[in-house]
């Protein structure tokens, strides 16, 4: 018996020594194989991707943009493109292709009836008797530093800004096509400044600037480097506003065919030449100070965010900002602030009506203005704005008092968009959940953004390229466009 086991026990050694020598052989022989192939480097690592896109050289190009048909067709970018190398030129190319194509699709091009007079929201005065020539005719005063200009009811002699206010229309801020965006994008980044005072009101530092034209845009600063994704134990009320998801935020409006946010273009500014020096504002001329490391900082007054802790900082002077134009004055063309009824609650212990009621909607499509017209489909409008880029916090939304119930909403204050691209927001999709209601065009539009030859990331690549800010850096990283899809 002793001897049976002690056979068995040899046995089972032997081939335990057979098995191990096979694998040594196995293992050198993959090895070697593997020594002989080529290696490629890894790729770097996710967290290594939006360091290297902030900080790769990008060419230089002009404000603006334009849209030409026929065969050989091209998008027109103001002041020109400059040299890329063939890694980066190719891909450009297919992008502005892509939007070209957009554009130029049936979709973006519906023909539309003549806009009736009453329609429009402002109008020239006419003029009423030959002696009255100067009732049409604006003469600016004797002010130092503003130009000395004539504007007649002819649109020829009318700044940009002027042209855009007297074009904004029952449905539209803008036309598709409208050949004033160029010059009025090329103002607001190129214009000399000759006026900064912080708008009152808001939680936030927000500016007036105002041109030698009388033109006049809303200022908002660079707070947070475009790689950077809100803080996730951050409440969507506690959130910085990003001034590259303000010109984003209208690129992708105009891209969806909504044009209701107004016009946007970012711009290098000299904090002490184009604010401080020139500011009468003396609350906000109180505030600056240089940083320890030779920056010139400011903060203004606000309820949030304005504190030397919260200070914005040129790099030593110059500061990135994103510049909206200024919609006409209220005593001309007054507006109506509307509450959202998928309001937030605005609290980190509550919920709102809308979060605890799953038949939510029905309440709402019996009250006006939801109840008829096509208010509650404009809403929705605006909700896949917000889902696309990530804006919780749509707490009301504006009409122009004009136009009544019946007319377009104005999407604006889109500074908190595009704050995490890791993490879609479901809960801003929670209007069209609940009413499962969309318009025709906008779903049409939407399928045809899905589609490899429009997708939507490309197309937004390409309308970001021709603001001036992308010289500095993309307006958005690839993982925020990549989102988008």
């Amino acid at each position: 018996m002793i001897r049976c086991m002690r056979r068995r026990s040899r046995t089972i050694c032997l081939s335990l020594a057979f098995i191990t020598i096979f694998l040594h052989l196995l293992l050198a022989l993959t090895s070697l194989s593997i020594y002989h192939q080529p290696c490629d480097p890894p790729p770097p690592p996710r967290t290594d991707i939006l360091r290297v896109l902030a900080h790769t050289s990008y060419t230089s190009v002009g404000v603006g943009w334009s849209v030409k048909g026929g065969e050989n067709a091209s998008i027109s970018l103001a002041g020109g493109v400059g040299h890329h190398d063939s890694n980066q030129a190719e891909p450009l190319e297919s992008d502005l292709s892509k939007l070209e194509a957009l554009f130029d699709h049936p979709l973006y091009n519906i023909p539309s009836p003549a806009v009736p007079e009453e329609d429009w929201l402002l109008k020239v005065k006419p003029k009423v008797k030959a002696i009255e020539k100067s009732s049409q005719m604006w003469v600016s005063a004797s002010q130092e530093a503003y130009e000395d200009v004539q504007w007649t009811s002819d649109s020829n002699s009318h700044p940009p800004w002027l042209r855009f206010h007297l074009n904004i229309s029952r449905w539209q801020l803008y036309l598709h096509r409208d050949p004033n965006m160029e010059p009025l994008t090329q103002q607001l980044a190129t214009h000399r400044i000759v006026s900064a005072v912080q708008k009152s009101g808001g939680t936030q530092l927000k500016l007036v600037m105002s041109f030698p034209n009388y033109g006049q845009a809303m200022l908002k600063p660079m707070k947070q480097e475009r790689d950077e994704e809100t803080n996730y134990n951050l409440y969507y009320f506690s959130d910085f506003e990003r001034h590259n998801a303000e010109i984003a935020a209208f690129h992708l409006d105009r891209i969806l065919g909504y044009r209701r946010v107004p016009p946007v273009a970012g711009r290098l500014v000299d904090v002490v030449k184009e604010i401080k020096d020139i500011t009468t504002d003396r609350k906000l001329a109180r505030t600056f100070f240089t940083s320890p490391v030779g920056n010139v900082c400011f903060y203004g007054q606000c309820s949030y965010y304005c504190s030397t802790e919260h200070a914005v900082c040129g790099r030593p002077r110059h500061l990135e900002a994103s510049l909206a134009v200024m919609l006409p004055d209220l005593s001309l063309a007054s507006r109506r602030t509307w509450r959202s009824p998928w309001r937030r609650s605005y609290s980190r212990s509550k919920l709102a009506k809308w979060e605890t009621e799953p038949d939510y909607c029905s309440t709402v499509k019996k009250t006006p203005p939801y109840d008829k017209g096509t208010r509650l489909v404009d809403f929705m409008d605006m909700v896949i704005l917000d889902f696309l880029m990530g804006n919780m916090d749509r707490h009301h939304y504006e009409t122009f008092e004009k136009f009544g119930n019946n007319t377009f909403l104005l999407h604006l204050d889109n500074g908190r968009a595009f704050g995490r691209h890791s993490k879609d927001e479901p809960s801003i999709l929670a209007p069209l959940e609940q009413c499962c209601r969309i318009r025709r065009s906008t779903w049409l539009r939407l399928r045809l953004l899905s589609l490899p030859q429009y997708r939507l990331s490309d197309v937004m690549r390409a309308s970001l390229f021709s603001d001036p800010l992308h010289r500095v850096a993309p307006l958005l990283s690839e993982p925020h466009l990549a989102a988008l899809n």
